[in-house]
């Protein structure tokens, strides 16, 4: 089999922290990066459209030779992950694997929290799904899971807002929101790859000690280890140390929030997924 670089899949740049954290850890491969940014946000779409552009977004990486996608996305992972990995994937793409965010963290759950009191962070499509709960539910029974949609950080995010008056006043009040269904939490989870990028004011508008758990670190060592356990999937994967940028939207806006948030210098090229 041709070999071929790892596919990462957001649907903006906010997956960037996770391929960040990726290839600082396995720098020995190839990447191609795909943001569906002229879609995003995909927290407030219906589950049909999200499975929608998620699956166009995996299509577009398998023609592009990928054979492993990973879902940087808790949106498209808790929506349309399942979907794709038990129905699509066996029809038509058997020996090729996609993987999501939501089920390295829950694996590590009962690392983080002293309490056992865990706050979550997310688009309004992952709460809704209750993927983080039904997941710890399967590693950490006893564990108490209190979710918080916070609708607007993604566009903050998106906006270059992170450090704004305004962001701070939203994220305290979505903060505020999830410690009055819980005041024991003592780890909050941030299952949006955009939510990273407003540590600042999370930490600023919390007041207290509370861990702040972000996904790239835990999603890269994941794929590290899942690399070792599959070694015939791992000998596929291209290792030239290339990467390729691919946006839906506009390209310059990408190159810039892309050197802002990880110091990338490769030139994003536009496609269109539809």
């Amino acid at each position: 089999m041709k070999q071929a670089p790892i596919g990462i899949f957001d649907s903006g740049f906010g997956g960037l922290s996770i391929y960040k954290e990726i290839k600082a850890l396995l720098p020995q491969y190839s990447y191609i990066y795909l943001g569906d940014t002229a879609r995003a946000p995909y927290g407030c779409l219906s589950y049909e459209k999200i499975y929608e552009y998620t699956l166009e977004a995996v299509k577009f990486l398998f023609n592009q030779g990928c054979q492993l996608v990973i879902l940087a996305c808790n949106t498209a992972s808790a929506q349309a992950l399942r979907t794709i990995q038990q129905t699509f994937l066996p029809k038509n793409y058997p020996n090729r694997r996609v993987l999501g965010v939501i089920r390295p963290c829950t694996e590590r759950v009962l690392d983080w929290s002293q309490t056992k009191h865990v706050g979550l962070l997310g688009t309004r499509a992952t709460v809704d799904s209750n993927s983080y709960g039904i997941e710890i539910g399967k590693f950490a029974p006893e564990l108490i899971l209190s979710q918080q949609a916070c609708p607007d950080w993604v566009a903050l995010v998106e906006q270059g807002e992170v450090i704004s008056e305004s962001a701070q006043k939203i994220v305290k009040r979505n903060l505020d929101e999830l410690l009055q269904k819980d005041p024991h939490i003592d780890s909050i989870i941030l299952a949006c790859t955009h939510f990273s990028h407003l540590t600042s004011a999370i930490k600023k508008a919390l007041g207290r000690t509370v861990r702040i758990i972000h996904q790239g670190p835990i999603v890269a060592q994941a794929l590290q280890n899942y690399l070792i356990i599959h070694p015939e999937l791992e000998q596929v994967c291209l290792k030239t140390h290339s990467e390729e940028i691919f946006t839906t939207g506009n390209a310059e806006e990408f190159r810039i929030n892309g050197h802002r948030f990880m110091n990338f210098t490769t030139k994003p090229l536009k496609i269109s997924l539809s």
